[in-house]
């Protein structure tokens, strides 16, 4: 059977007696209106009601999933779908199954993702009472922007869930998700790893359940937030970082050398304090930006990235060693300058400004080396090669 079917429609599937016969019902009428070979697989989720019993009767097969979850009903849905070429979307008759013939038409043009976009700025439609306002104007556009910055991703609806994809980009997306951050995964892994990605506009319809969605507006947002900035080391760590630790380290520098008047204001050696932090805590962000992205690589759940590859072969973990030895060094002359100055004052009280100037410096260099000594060693752990 697998050799003959050219589309899979899957849905999943919790409890959807309400409407779930009439998803198929139009799923059917567009594979048959495609005149391609296909089939509806209704992946369930361990439904009490009588959707399976539903689903059989209206010709569609029942792919049975235990495991709970968004993800891991989609999951085993679409390893249970024999198409070349699958289709998703919820059950609850808000997305319009009898209208699939853009998604159609754009896998059978070679696209690997095809997105539905419900919102204007991809041309979709949001029917009147078919989406939360907060949905609608806050939670959905500003997800996708960040998408879209975070990701360089040309849907500009990144949450629709009305999707198409080929099952051998699928296999090349390698999802790992099992809740609702699937939908954001498959979105993600198909733009970094160059796939061909299609959007065509489609309607929201206010779903036909009486009972509330299983969606939870805050609680799903913010997984979906946390896993785009958990996908995005550059702008989770790196960005902040170099601004934080490069604002410090102009600062700290220009202040060494004595305090600095700007109109009435004098910054001296507090301003040098707060300097320090700055740029030891951008310091730290930028190692965890490297930490988190080699660690990403090397699980599969980021592709390779060129830059850094050239990077960690020239600054070696030996290099690292070397480098942190001696900023370390440097801080403890800083300390011994800072000692003299104490000794030839007899060991009596020194000027406050003066000495801070030059121990503040010394304890940042310290600290750095001490970072970047043992962060060489952790990539150099991350680096292990392991059999799988």
């Amino acid at each position: 059977m697998s050799e003959i079917i050219q589309l899979s429609v899957v849905m999943p599937c919790l409890n959807e007696a309400e409407t779930l016969a009439l998803c198929i019902r139009k799923a059917l009428k567009s594979i048959t209106a495609a005149g391609i070979p296909g089939e509806v697989v209704i992946a369930d989720n361990g439904s009490t009601d009588d959707s399976r019993e539903i689903a059989v009767r209206e010709g569609a097969r029942v792919v049975p999933v235990m495991e709970k979850g968004y993800g891991n009903a989609l999951r085993g849905g679409i390893s249970g779908a024999h198409g070349k070429w699958l289709i998703m979307a919820d059950a609850d008759d808000s997305y319009d199954f009898s209208n699939l013939t853009p998604f159609i038409a754009k896998l059978g043009e070679g696209y690997d993702l095809v997105i539905g976009c419900r919102l204007p700025s991809g041309g979709g439609t949001v029917m009147p009472g078919a989406m939360p306002w907060k949905h609608r104007w806050i939670g959905n556009p500003v997800l996708t922007f960040i998408g879209r910055l975070l990701f360089r991703c040309p849907a500009h609806d990144f949450h629709c869930g009305l999707r198409g994809f080929t099952k051998e980009a699928y296999g090349r997306m390698e999802l790992r998700t099992t809740g609702m951050e699937f939908a954001s995964e498959m979105v993600i892994k198909s733009t970094l790893k160059g796939l061909r990605i299609a959007e065509v506009p489609t309607t929201l319809h206010p779903d036909g359940r009486s009972r509330p969605p299983h969606l939870r507006s805050w609680r799903d947002g913010w997984r979906h937030l946390r896993f785009m900035l958990l996908f995005s080391p550059r702008w989770l760590f790196l960005i902040p970082g170099l601004v934080l630790g490069l604002s410090g380290l102009a600062s700290l520098s220009f202040l060494t050398s004595g305090q600095m008047i700007f109109g009435g204001a004098v910054l001296d050696v507090g301003t040098m304090m707060v300097s320090s932090m700055g740029l030891l805590v951008g310091f730290q962000l930028v190692q965890f930006g490297v930490f988190t992205r080699v660690f990403a690589e090397h699980e599969g759940l980021l592709p390779p990235n060129t830059r850094l590859r050239r990077m960690l072969e020239v600054f070696t973990l030996e290099w690292g060693v070397f480098l942190g030895l001696i900023m370390s060094l440097l801080g403890a002359v800083g300390f011994g300058l800072a000692f003299l100055d104490w000794q030839q004052a007899g060991f009596c009280g020194l000027s406050y400004s003066d000495n801070l100037r030059r121990i503040i410096p010394a304890c940042t260099l310290v600290v750095m080396g001490v970072q970047l000594l043992f962060g060489s060693f952790f990539i150099g752990v991350l680096e292990l090669k392991t059999v799988k």
